[in-house]
């Protein structure tokens, strides 16, 4: 299935700017916890990422049924979660904050990679870590974490809605990552909220030249009128130079 105008446009947007403009963009619509606590890029240099939310959750698992020989039935939540992720999702996993066994692999990030997933984040560990970073498929976790998955986690539901390092995910809203970490944005207000902040963000670049040239940001950064007026000035004749 391929993607629709509105998402291919809101996914190149994502992709353009931070996630610190993004949670300042939600800020301004009342959403203060939408930034994925404890989750950091395995490798900063292949860590910029959008897309769908797909999930995945676990509970605390439990000796008498939590045994390597679940991973025989195709239909593990787990193994069903990489076999089923749409292509330019993102794997989103509730692992509870419990990094002490791994979420995943390096074998598991793989096939979603294979399968065109755009990335995976979780508030648990990933192990095979060394392996995954050198992949270039941006992963998020807490921490490298060698033990399997059911030492610690036990897989319940996908594509349900979780929580991922205190900040509540639901299917297909959009994960936005990049060297700082992940954040969540509601599908419903993506479109408006990747609007802003790529204006958001062209005014932070101007802003960033005019500093750089030694002015004070003291009527600039926030702008006053005449600030604001300079930007629209100068964007006006970027524009028209076809810059």
């Amino acid at each position: 299935m391929s993607e629709s105008g509105e998402d291919a446009t809101i996914r190149s947007g994502l992709l353009a700017v931070s996630t610190a403009t993004l949670t300042t963009a939600l800020f301004k619509r009342g959403l203060r916890n939408t930034f994925i606590q404890g989750a950091r890029p395995l490798d900063a240099r292949h860590c910029r990422m959008a897309g769908p939310a797909f999930t995945l959750r676990y509970i605390p698992a439990r000796e008498d049924l939590d045994t390597l020989s679940v991973f025989q039935d195709p239909r593990h939540p787990q193994r069903h979660a990489v076999e089923t992720i749409p292509p330019g999702a993102v794997m989103v996993i509730d692992s509870r904050g419990d990094d002490r066994a791994a979420s995943a692999g390096g074998i598991l990030a793989r096939r979603m990679m294979v399968r065109g997933a755009a990335g995976m984040v979780t508030d648990g560990g990933l192990r095979d870590s060394g392996e995954i970073a050198a992949m270039g498929f941006p992963a998020f976790c807490r921490g490298p974490s060698a033990p399997t998955n059911l030492a610690c986690h036990h897989a319940v539901d996908i594509d349900v809605p979780i929580g991922c390092g205190g900040v509540a995910v639901y299917p297909g809203d959009w994960i936005a990552a990049d060297e700082e970490g992940a954040v969540v944005i509601p599908r419903d207000m993506a479109a408006e909220v990747v609007a802003e902040a790529l204006e958001m963000t062209a005014f932070e670049d101007y802003v960033e030249q005019q500093v750089a040239a030694g002015r004070s940001i003291i009527g600039l950064y926030p702008p006053n009128e005449a600030t604001r007026a300079e930007f629209e000035a100068a964007k006006a004749g970027r524009k028209d130079s076809g810059t």
